[in-house]
């Protein structure tokens, strides 16, 4: 009898006890997994860039900048390169099917975002073939099951066309997959040159301007002097990070990260309790057992790392089938949302889930750790 194998018979001296356990471990940790992977992915802390920067009118999202600030933005030093972005939101089919299409120079988002996006010089001279051409992400292309070749109507909730129509015809040239499974590609990209010729409202005004700064320039300096240089104009700017920028957004509306930490806070505190109070019991039960360790040779810290080890036994069967049900969830179920199960995720979880172990153990470990032999054998 090995000292694994003895701590292993242990936890399974309640099968029914210990299964139920091991499920209020995997539920916790199924909830911390499916909550973070939701805030990398819709944060973009794990796919979105620290190096392209957006600029952006100050004033927030529904107001435009006009298109006389891109030779600026080209002419300051630093800028390695630069495209105009005009967001086109509309429904294809039906009203819940909501597309997003960004509008950009076909040239210069290669500069700026290409790395990022997975865009390649072919994928690039696909849309320049016609000024009607698009490019779809792998995501919204899956999600759509469509194929290079198909043609997609955009019925924009704006701006209107200028022959006084709100339908967008566009040709799919080509799928773009991202520099890796976190990159957000669940949007089109289109030419801002067809979309700013065929529209009536926003004529030569963009929603943002994409810059790739140059490697010697530091992107947050970068953006103090792109904000300096229109800081007295009519249509001052905001200059940030993409990583930034999705925070910011997402704040406007609720602070995601406080509320799944809340969420997640609770399910462990509840988890604390009811496995503490469960282990109690159990060391408990073995009183008797455990003076009869202690009378052949156990010392107190091997009797502390053999509950330990129980607790971090059922700790370990729970918490990763957990991860494993939160990372399956994240490859199959609606890639749209974006969840990111990273491998820092996972690194965090597997953290975690020995200190919860080690804290959840420590309590009736010590409780039969400090038992008087002689008052352990009158229990039973």
């Amino acid at each position: 009898m090995t000292f694994l194998k003895l701590a292993r018979k242990n936890a399974w001296r309640r099968p029914i006890r210990s299964i139920l356990l091991i499920i209020c471990v995997g539920i916790a940790f199924l909830i911390y997994g499916l909550a973070t992977s939701f805030v990398d992915g819709s944060q973009g802390t794990a796919g979105a860039s620290e190096e392209v920067l957006g600029v952006m009118n100050a004033g927030g999202r529904p107001l435009t900048l006009p298109m006389a600030y891109l030779a600026r933005i080209k002419a300051e030093p630093g800028v390695a390169a630069v495209s105009p972005v005009a967001r086109l939101r509309g429904f294809v089919n039906t009203e819940r099917n909501v597309i997003a299409l960004s509008a950009v120079d076909p040239e210069q988002i290669l500069a700026v975002n290409g790395k990022e996006l997975g865009l390649t010089r072919h994928l690039i001279q696909s849309l320049n073939q016609g000024r009607d051409g698009v490019l779809i992400g792998r995501a919204l292309a899956s999600s759509q099951n469509w194929s290079v070749g198909d043609r997609i109507t955009l019925t924009s909730f704006q701006p209107t066309r200028s022959d006084g129509g709100r339908n967008w015809r566009f040709e799919i040239t080509g799928i773009f997959d991202g520099e890796s499974k976190s990159t957000d590609t669940y949007f089109a990209i289109g030419r801002f040159d067809y979309v700013n010729a065929a529209r009536t409202q926003g004529k030569d005004r963009v929603d943002t301007f994409a810059v790739r700064p140059d490697p010697s320039v530091s992107p947050a300096e970068l953006a103090a002097r792109i904000d300096h240089l229109f800081a007295n104009s009519s249509a001052p700017t905001r200059t940030q990070s993409e990583k930034q920028f999705l925070s910011a957004f997402l704040r406007q509306y609720a602070d995601i990260t406080l509320i799944v930490d809340l969420v997640v806070g609770a399910a462990f505190v509840t988890l604390l309790l009811i496995v503490i109070n469960t282990m109690i019991f159990a060391v408990r039960e073995r009183t008797f057992e455990i003076a009869v360790l202690k009378t052949l040779g156990f010392s107190n810290r091997k009797i502390l790392a053999l509950i330990l080890t129980e607790t971090l036994f059922v700790f370990a069967i729970g918490g990763f089938t957990g991860l494993a049900l939160a990372k399956l969830a994240t490859v199959f179920a609606m890639p749209a949302l974006g969840l990111v199960f990273s491998p820092f995720l996972a690194l965090k979880a597997t953290v975690l889930l020995l200190a919860l172990g080690l804290m959840t153990g420590l309590l009736p470990a010590f409780n039969a750790m400090r038992t008087p032999i002689i008052k352990a054998f009158r229990t039973r």
